[in-house]
């Protein structure tokens, strides 16, 4: 096995396997033969006429199959995104996403700071997280020795989340430049899927580097520093609830 595919099904675990989205240039009838074969179902399709990836949602996906989206994933011949489990998860992930319209490809400097400040609020909470460029923001995520439940994983994110919007405010910024969304959201945790790192982005087709202090990786470091993080990084549950105790004195509300 790829080492790289071994690290990504240790890293995300606790997901579920058996459902998956992939995103991929590839698309037509001899394609979704061999994508729907051993047993895989097809729940729905989503082709692009704009050049970026078609969408297929899968179900009934066996081990053997994963394994081999996920190789295709780091091989970058497709995008592996994941579902949320039901009710508990060993995994959350902040994502932060570019809210402004006509900025380009850059990163403004209000996500700079938001994703500064969601570094230091979590870190200062005793929740460091691994945080991953993903096209005009980033992805923060935290993993966990187990699980825990949808609605107290998603009351810290929106504690932090509420933490570093007053502090872009306290900056002057726009925050509404910057739009918070939390996985998993137990309101639509079998809807809505997340790549997984290690992608390349739909629209910019560049590599999930490792953001690391101020600067990103590149993809070889990213790949280590992935290996590090979960080796020496993982929350323990006991952990999480001093964090989650420690934002709900902080957050005010």
């Amino acid at each position: 096995m790829d080492p790289r595919v071994a690290l990504l099904k240790e890293f995300y675990r606790g997901l579920p396997k058996d459902r998956v989205k992939l995103e991929t240039q590839e698309h037509g009838f001899a394609f979704l033969e061999g994508l729907l074969s051993g047993g895989v179902v097809l729940e729905y399709g989503e082709l692009t006429l704009s050049g970026l990836l078609h969408k297929y949602k899968l179900a009934q996906v066996p081990e053997t199959r994963m394994d081999e989206f996920l190789l295709s994933h780091v091989e970058k011949a497709c995008n592996v995104c994941l579902y949320f489990g039901d009710r508990a998860n060993e995994t959350f992930c902040f994502n932060l996403d570019n809210n402004q319209q006509g900025a380009g490809s850059a990163t403004i400097p209000v996500m700079e700071s938001a994703v500064r400040v969601l570094r230091e609020t979590l870190v200062g909470a005793g929740c460091e997280p691994l945080i991953v460029a993903s096209g005009r923001g980033y992805h923060a995520w935290c993993r966990l020795d187990g699980a825990v439940a949808n609605e107290r994983l998603y009351d810290l994110m929106l504690r932090a989340g509420v933490i570093t919007v007053a502090a872009l405010h306290r900056q002057g910024y726009d925050h509404h430049r910057v739009k918070f969304n939390f996985y998993p959201d137990p309101r639509t945790r079998d809807v809505v899927s997340l790549r997984l790192f290690g992608s390349l982005h739909a629209k910019n087709k560049v590599f999930s580097h490792v953001l690391a202090g101020d600067r990103l990786l590149d993809e070889a470091a990213s790949w280590e520093y992935f290996a590090g993080h979960l080796r020496d990084k993982t929350l323990s549950v006991a952990r999480f609830d001093a964090a989650h105790d420690a934002l709900l004195k902080s957050s005010g509300f």
